[in-house]
């Protein structure tokens, strides 16, 4: 009896565990530049002195979904998504990079230019500092080029180029903060085939009914486990009233 009151209790804590997994996902619906990220469940043999005949569940995120979601027009200047292929990089807290598919940019007190998470937008050398200005523009390239403060319309300077990375999605993980990071922690080289676009955002790439389907389906696996923990108890229970009773 206890072996399968077990069974059904690991079963039910990784059931749990997976719908935190697609709540989550179901949470960042309408977070801009979201990836969803991947379940599986499998099968753990208990290895010990006996031979493994028992097998517990075990829930997992093996990856993340790096599928682009829609693009989403803003009309803002400082709104870029990535075409196609490839990341804005941004520096953590750390001094590190992070990468973004899509960044609603501001100008700080300071004139640093951040994502929208607050993290500075990374470009040739650094974090991009941008000087009084007033217009700003991104080009396809990542250049960023501003008309400063009384200047007339075709005077132009260019101020940095966005760095635009394009590593191998396999060497790539997403971390606590949400960011997506190599694997190894080292900055990925720049590429200047990676293209944005200005004017745009992109949309998570949570699919909301596929989500619900998963989390209903996985409640009613829970359900399960706790109605076989329900007949462990009982089998005990009248296992006890016959010992009793001889």
């Amino acid at each position: 009896m206890d072996k399968y009151l077990y069974v059904a209790m690991t079963g039910a804590s990784q059931n749990a565990l997976a719908q935190k997994a697609h709540a989550n996902n179901l949470a960042n619906l309408s977070t801009n530049g979201f990836q969803r990220d991947l379940e599986q469940a499998r099968s753990m043999p208990v290895f010990g002195d006996s031979f493994p005949s028992r097998a517990y569940a075990m829930t997992e995120r093996p990856a993340t979904d790096f599928t682009a979601g829609p693009m989403v027009q803003t009309g803002r200047d400082l709104d870029v998504a990535v075409s196609g292929d490839g990341w804005v990089a941004v520096q953590t807290p750390d001094g590190g990079e992070g990468y973004v598919r899509t960044a609603s940019m501001n100008i700080d007190a300071l004139g640093v230019l951040r994502a929208g998470n607050g993290m500075p937008v990374m470009g040739n050398s650094g974090p991009i500092a941008v000087p009084p200005e007033s217009k700003i523009e991104v080009g396809e390239d990542g250049t960023i080029s501003i008309r400063s403060m009384g200047e007339g319309p075709r005077v132009v300077a260019v101020v940095d180029r966005i760095k635009l990375v394009n590593p191998d999605l396999k060497s790539m993980t997403k971390g606590p903060d949400a960011l997506i990071h190599t694997a190894d922690g080292t900055p990925a080289p720049a590429d200047a085939n990676v293209k944005v676009v200005s004017g745009f955002l992109e949309g998570s790439n949570v699919n909301a009914v596929e989500e619900m389907t998963s989390v209903l389906a996985l409640s009613k696996q829970f359900e399960l486990h706790i109605k076989m923990m329900n007949t462990a108890k009982d089998d005990d229970t009248a296992m006890a009233r016959v010992l009793q009773n001889s």
